[in-house]
C-alpha cells in the first residue's frame, strides 16, 4: 500500500507537498515522517521545481506528535521510546535543514492548527501565508519535554530570546494577527482566500530568478552567524556569481527597455 500520509506534486515549477492525515490532524507518525523525507528530497533535489509550497488537505497544517505513538513506544520501555523517536529524529531533522537550505524559496500555506513540529515545520519554511483561524503553539512543555525540528533555534532568531521563553516555557496558543506581529508570519488572508492567495505567491517566485533567490536566501539565513567582513565577502561572491546567469542579462535589459522580465531561473 502506497504511503498516503504526504502527497506530492508539481505543476507549473511549482512543488506542493501536502499534509495528509486529516483525521489526526496531521499528527506526526512513522508514515508522515517517511512521506515528509521523501517529498522534501524530490523537491530539492528537481531542477525544474522553481518554488516549493507545504501545506495541509484539512483544515488543521500539523497538530504536533502523534501522542497515541508515543504511548506506545514508552509503554515499551523507555530504550525502545528513544530508539523510535530517534528514527523520527533522523528523518524530520534531516528534512528540516534541506528546507532551510535548500536553493529555491519554500511557503508555509497555514490554517487551523500548527503546534509542536507543525510550528517547527512552519519556522522552517522562508516564507509564511496564514489563514485567520490559525492556532500556533510551540506546546512541547504541555507534554513535559522540549523543542524539536528547529523550532527553538528558529523562535529565537525571529522573536529574541526573552519572546521566545516565553513561547516556549508556556506553551500558550496564540493567532495568526499575534504571529505576524512578532514576525513569524508573512501574511495573514481569510481562510477561505488562502489557497488562492498561497498560489499567486507561489506563482510569482516560480517565475522569480531562481538563483538569485537562492543565493538571497543563504546570504540572509548566514548572516546572523557571519562576521561583517565575511558576509561582505560572500555577498560579493554571490553577486558576481549571478552576474553568469541569462536572469541577470534578462533583468538588466528588461530594465533599460522598460517592460517585465521573463526570467527562466538560470
Amino acid at each position: 500500500m502506497s504511503n498516503t500520509a504526504v502527497l506530492y506534486d508539481v505543476k507549473d515549477s511549482i512543488a506542493t507537498i501536502t499534509l495528509n492525515r486529516p483525521k489526526a490532524l496531521n499528527a506526526l507518525n512513522m508514515d508522515l515522517v517517511e512521506g515528509l523525507v521523501t517529498a522534501v528530497d524530490k523537491a530539492a533535489a528537481d531542477t525544474d521545481v522553481r518554488c516549493v509550497v507545504i501545506c495541509s488537505s484539512s483544515e488543521h497544517f500539523m497538530a504536533g506528535g502523534d501522542l497515541m505513538m508515543f504511548k506506545n513506544w514508552r509503554d515499551q520501555g523507555i530504550s525502545v521510546a528513544q530508539d523510535h523517536l530517534n528514527e523520527v529524529f533522523d528523518g524530520v531533522h534531516g528534512s528540516v535543514e534541506k528546507l532551510k537550505t535548500m536553493d529555491k524559496p519554500v511557503i508555509a500555506s497555514v490554517q487551523g492548527a500548527a503546534a509542536g513540529f507543525g510550528l517547527s515545520l512552519m519556522l522552517a519554511c522562508d516564507l509564511t501565508i496564514a489563514a485567520d483561524n490559525a492556532a500556533l503553539s510551540m506546546a512541547y512543555i504541555r507534554i513535559g519535554t522540549t523543542p524539536d525540528g528547529g523550532g527553538s533555534h528558529s523562535l529565537a532568531r525571529i522573536v529574541g530570546t526573552r519572546k521566545a521563553m516565553e513561547l516556549a516555557m508556556l506553551g500558550e496558543s496564540f493567532g495568526a494577527d499575534e504571529a505576524k506581529d512578532l514576525g513569524l508570519v508573512n501574511w495573514v488572508v481569510a481562510a477561505a482566500d488562502l489557497s488562492a492567495e498561497t498560489a499567486k505567491l507561489a506563482a510569482r517566485l516560480a517565475k522569480s530568478p531562481t538563483a538569485a533567490l537562492g543565493r538571497t536566501k543563504r546570504l540572509i539565513n548566514q548572516a546572523q552567524d557571519t562576521p561583517l567582513s565575511d558576509h561582505l565577502k560572500a555577498e560579493q561572491d554571490s553577486f558576481c556569481a549571478c552576474v553568469a546567469n541569462n536572469d541577470f542579462g534578462e533583468g538588466i535589459n528588461a530594465f533599460i527597455e522598460r517592460r517585465k522580465a521573463t526570467f527562466i531561473g538560470a
